[in-house]
């Protein structure tokens, strides 16, 4: 059975995707940028929009039954090079029990005041 997890954004309605889907038990997490869960707004701070998207995946996956910990396989998306050195101890903060498979590349974002998308995948249980 497919489950479609949605934060119910006016982006995931106009892009026409969802959060997250849920399949025998995978979780696929959609790119999530840094935006406040609250307002939407981009912050200006790094460091605060990594905490951001974490905040909004990891609401995505206890919707769907599992927690961080279930992650097999994050690919992280920055702006900007220099952000590297901010985001590594935020990673190992998250992960360093867990240990998934990572990627880590340079690339525009969608938002010009985005700094980092975050997309994951995690099975239940894992």
């Amino acid at each position: 059975m497919r489950q479609l997890i949605s934060s119910r954004t006016a982006f995931e309605q106009a892009a026409a995707y969802s959060r997250a889907v849920v399949i025998d038990g995978w979780i696929f997490v959609s790119g999530t940028m840094g935006s406040d869960p609250e307002t939407g707004a981009l912050p200006p701070d790094f460091a605060a929009q990594c905490r951001n998207a974490f905040a909004i995946i990891e609401k995505a996956l206890v919707e769907a039954g599992a927690t961080l910990a279930d992650t097999v396989q994050v690919r992280v998306f920055l702006a900007d090079r220099a952000d590297v050195g901010v985001l590594v101890p935020i990673l190992k903060e998250k992960f360093a029990d867990i240990m998934p498979a990572n990627t880590t590349l340079i690339a525009a974002m969608p938002a010009e005041a985005a700094r980092i998308e975050i997309e994951l995948i995690a099975r239940k249980g894992a």
